[in-house]
């Protein structure tokens, strides 16, 4: 356990697509959902982005909506849609940038977690898949296996930032020395939490808090698969930064690249 965490967000921030909609088709496959529940799942995800997802309404709205349409589900086939499908619906979208930034937080020491509102049953692999194994994700009531149409916990807005700060208690982190990263206006108590916050291919409304407030401003443009990464690893996991001072991502990158050149000498 390191003595500070980086929080990602994970929806075009560490990958570049909605997590959740991205099971629809194989969870329509399986019978899971039908196709007006994709339209309205689609529907529903691109109003509360649209919407900065920061009206209190809309995420009571949307947090009640998925939980009626998973009632019922049974939890293991979830899991078992989502671990057969995960490496061609997940890992050719995982940003180029974010892995190597997330590698490069790991390789300081800190401990690195994906806070996402989507479910833990989606996030936890995704995380896996990244070699992360800390998540806050959006937790579903489940009596007899399967889905009670209930919410545990709704991993968005504010309750973002309020398992960020039971985290950080439970393990000592000085939230001063932690750093946050994403895309949404949503998240905004998120990056307020932290003593080093960055927006991630910011909406427009937190690319203004951004640049109000000086927060770095990274723009992720490449998703590559796994097998590329290896291969091709970025030397600097930013393709552009905007805003006050050097960001975070650079100056692990420097500091990483030093280090490599003093060991090659």
């Amino acid at each position: 356990m390191g003595l500070s965490a980086a929080f990602f967000d994970l929806d075009k921030t560490v990958i570049a697509k909605s997590s959740a909609l991205a099971f629809g088709r194989p969870f329509y496959r399986d019978g899971l959902i039908n196709r007006r529940d994709v339209v309205k799942s689609a529907y529903a995800q691109l109003m509360f982005r649209l919407g900065g997802g920061t009206d209190e309404q809309a995420m009571a709205r949307t947090r009640d909506y998925l939980a009626a349409l998973c009632k019922g589900w049974r939890v293991d086939q979830v899991q078992q849609i989502v671990a057969e499908t995960l490496d061609e619906l997940i890992n050719p979208y995982v940003y180029a940038e974010a892995a190597a930034l997330i590698a490069e937080h790991q390789a300081a020491g800190r401990d690195v977690v994906l806070v996402s509102a989507s479910g833990d049953e989606m996030v936890r692999p995704i995380g896996a898949l990244l070699g992360i194994t800390d998540v806050i994700a959006s937790r579903m009531t489940i009596v007899d296996g399967r889905y009670s149409g209930e919410v545990e916990f709704y991993a968005a807005g504010p309750s973002k930032a309020l398992g960020v700060r039971e985290m950080a208690a439970a393990r000592g982190y000085d939230l001063d020395e932690c750093y946050a990263y994403s895309d949404s206006s949503s998240d905004l108590p998120l990056l307020e939490a932290v003593g080093h916050p960055s927006a991630v291919n910011p909406s427009r409304s937190l690319r203004r808090h951004a640049v109000e407030r000086g927060w770095p401003i990274l723009e992720f443009r490449h998703p590559i698969p796994l097998g590329r990464r290896l291969r091709d690893r970025p030397a600097v996991p930013v393709a552009a930064v905007l805003g006050v001072g050097v960001t975070a991502a650079i100056g692990l990158a420097l500091y990483a690249r030093r280090r490599r050149i003093k060991a090659m000498a």
